[in-house]
């Protein structure tokens, strides 16, 4: 197999990997990594923090969030693209497409722009296949992200590569307590619906554990104080505050269900990977991304509301935990998400 020259380019906000919260990095750490391991040369253009096991080029202007600064990254990475595009097969990028405008009419160049939200600038995906043509592919993290893709072909080849996790960073749990919580683990905003975990779990008359980092600016700056507060009570509605990777792999492999109650199509929640990675099944409203990712009846059960979330809990003896392990490392490993991008880098270079 021809072995490529492969830039891989993500926002610089967050070092790969993470510390904390930071899903999309810890996507990107493994696949650089893996694309090394099978033989490609790599460059990783992101946080100058971040430590994979290859080539990085740092940039970024701290504290990112001005105009000024995002103009200034994305001037950093074109100009810094521009410089080492006669020596490059191909570009993964994670980042802003605008960063790629440099590349784009470089038409040698296979270039895959991804997208792990569920907002697409439809008019900037049709300049850039415009100046790109088939040298580019545009992957959705679901095919939720593309689902309100124009008519016609000037708006790009689309695939679904769905997000993924190293399964061995996570312990199987074959079997837990019947009394085991319920968790919901993630930022605490309005759209991921804790509010209808805490429902779920009263309903159900099961303890729930929440877990992630609160949102304290913007419109959901009160959001923990006014809907999730009220409720802690420190035995049945706990919270316990953001956790680390160690911390997240025992609470998620010692409950008995990951909830998921989102109220936005999200693209896709990493957090469903990593639980079903311990062997713990999802119980989650079917939104976004969710009907390409939970199997009803196999590694978690798809619910259209509170009511049917919490009939599901009282279905879930009947979730065997070691194909929801094996679900996930057929679906959502490292490796499986790894070959899938391989392919199609190596698929447009022909």
């Amino acid at each position: 197999m021809r072995k490529l020259r492969i830039v891989v380019t993500v926002d610089p906000y967050i070092p790969v990997p993470p510390l904390m919260y930071g899903g999309i990095e810890r996507v990107v750490e493994f696949v650089v990594n893996g694309l090394a391991e099978r033989g490609h040369t790599v460059t990783l253009y992101a946080h100058p923090e971040s430590q994979c096991k290859v080539e990085l080029v740092p940039y970024g202007v701290p504290p990112h969030f001005s105009k000024w600064a995002r103009a200034q990254e994305l001037c950093q990475l074109g100009s810094k693209l521009v410089r080492t595009l006669r020596h490059v097969d191909a570009i993964l990028s994670w980042g802003r497409l605008a960063a790629l405008l440099p590349a784009l009419p470089n038409r040698r160049v296979a270039k895959v722009q991804r997208y792990c939200r569920d907002f697409v600038p439809w008019r900037s995906v049709r300049i850039a296949t415009a100046l790109a043509g088939s040298s580019i592919v545009f992957a959705g993290a679901s095919s939720s992200v593309y689902r309100n893709r124009p008519n016609g072909d000037r708006y790009g080849r689309w695939v679904a590569v769905h997000d993924g996790v190293v399964v061995s960073r996570y312990t199987y749990v074959p079997e837990v307590p019947t009394d085991a919580p319920l968790v919901f683990l993630g930022r605490l905003e309005r759209i991921k619906g804790v509010h209808n975990a805490i429902e779920i779990a009263k309903r159900s008359g099961r303890r729930l554990l929440i877990a992630g980092n609160k949102v304290t600016t913007g419109p959901d700056g009160a959001y923990f104080d006014e809907a999730i507060a009220p409720h802690l009570d420190g035995d049945q509605i706990r919270y316990i505050g953001p956790v680390d990777d160690t911390a997240k792999n025992e609470l998620l492999g010692n409950c008995i269900a990951l909830l998921m109650p989102i109220e936005w199509e999200e693209p896709f929640g990493i957090v469903m990977a990593e639980a079903m990675a311990c062997g713990t099944p999802v119980i989650a409203f079917d939104r976004g991304s969710v009907p390409e990712v939970v199997r009803d009846g196999i590694n978690g059960f798809r619910c259209e509301g509170i009511e049917s979330a919490v009939a599901s809990v009282s279905k879930l003896n009947r979730i065997d935990r070691e194909a929801v392990r094996a679900d996930c490392e057929a679906r959502f490993s490292s490796e499986v998400i790894t070959n899938t991008y391989e392919s199609l880098i190596i698929e447009i270079t022909r």
